[in-house]
């Protein structure tokens, strides 16, 4: 069974190598990204893997069906970027990993709080130029302060388990509660409550029509001044705009984002030798309060494990009984 894997990375063709190593599987890796001028190129695969920024809207679905691709497996847990009816309608099965490592992205949303909080990045440049006053890196003690996680699935749930132990009070917005989260001693309450209590908030939700620019001027305007927001979860769950103005009055007070709207042009490519065509994203570099990764959150060598090992199964899976191990359906 031959499988056309995009937008392939050193690290994917290493991990998914090791996966699928004594399996009787064609891996053909290609560095370009899947969308309509590309996907000549899974010609004669059964399947193709691709990432979250790989365009599987319904004209690129159907040309993969016409090439005779049956299985699109996502090495990725979220799934908005596939037009799922298209799929249904050509017959395409979608699969996608529902859970790689919950820590590996909470333990990232926890470096980017202390990052911010304590300007160690800041700190670090400093000391290389050969200075050492400390003016300008004043932090707080994370023990007492309050923290709202807005959803508690995997990853929230192992964020507030941390948060705990560093002597957080934890907060927690979710429509489907964690009994994990409430022995821990997290409160659940709604959005508006959350958004006013805490000092910090962390975004763990999925993107969904109700989740879109959840963060927007409204709710920006809820929170405490000088709140530090922190968005591990999908970049368009915060209006952009929104939160530029938010640190321009001081509203927002520190922001750290492993995600980004419009990222799809961006993260996952080298423009240092270019530039960064996206002014919106070049304002939020300016200022010092903000603190940025690339979508670097899932990327620990457990998760790339785990990623590779859960799509490598839903594609054998798929071809002994036509069915992958973890299918994405229409919602009802």
């Amino acid at each position: 069974m031959r499988i056309d894997i995009f937008s392939s990375k050193s690290y994917d063709i290493r991990f998914f190598k090791a996966a699928a190593a004594e399996k009787s599987l064609n891996l053909v890796f290609h560095e370009e990204r899947l969308r309509l001028s590309s996907v000549k190129l899974a010609e004669g695969a059964q399947a193709v893997c691709a990432f979250v920024h790989d365009d599987l809207s319904a004209s690129v679905v159907a040309e993969l069906a016409e090439l005779g691709v049956r299985l699109i497996a996502l090495r990725s847990a979220g799934f908005n970027h596939v037009d799922l009816n298209a799929a249904a309608e050509s017959g395409v099965v979608v699969a996608r990993v529902p859970a790689y490592s919950p820590h590996a992205v909470a333990e990232h949303t926890l470096a980017l709080m202390l990052t911010l909080n304590r300007k160690t990045h800041r700190a670090f440049n400093r000391v290389r130029e050969g200075n050492f006053r400390l003016e300008g890196l004043l932090g707080f003690d994370m023990r007492g302060k309050t923290t709202g996680i807005v959803g508690t699935g995997l990853i929230g749930t192992a964020l507030a388990r941390t948060l705990i132990g560093l002597g957080c009070t934890v907060v927690a917005s979710d429509p489907a509660r964690s009994a994990e989260c409430e022995a821990m001693g997290v409160r659940y309450v709604e959005i508006p409550e959350l958004l006013e209590q805490s000092e910090i908030i962390s975004l763990q939700c999925p993107l969904t029509p109700d989740t879109h620019h959840l963060i927007n001027d409204a709710a920006i305007e809820r929170m405490k001044p000088g709140v530090m927001l922190i968005n591990t979860s999908r970049g368009a769950v915060v209006d952009t705009q929104a939160v530029i103005r938010g640190l321009k009055t001081g509203k927002i007070g520190a922001l750290g984002l492993d995600v980004y709207e419009e990222e799809s042009e961006l993260f996952f490519e080298d423009l240092s030798a270019s530039y960064i065509p996206d002014d919106v994203f070049a304002r939020l570099l300016t200022f010092p309060n903000v603190l940025i990764t690339g979508h670097q959150g899932f990327f620990t060598t457990e998760a790339l494990q785990a990623i590779a090992e859960v799509t490598i199964g839903n594609i054998t899976s798929f071809a002994k009984t036509g069915a992958p191990l973890y299918p994405v359906s229409l919602p009802h």
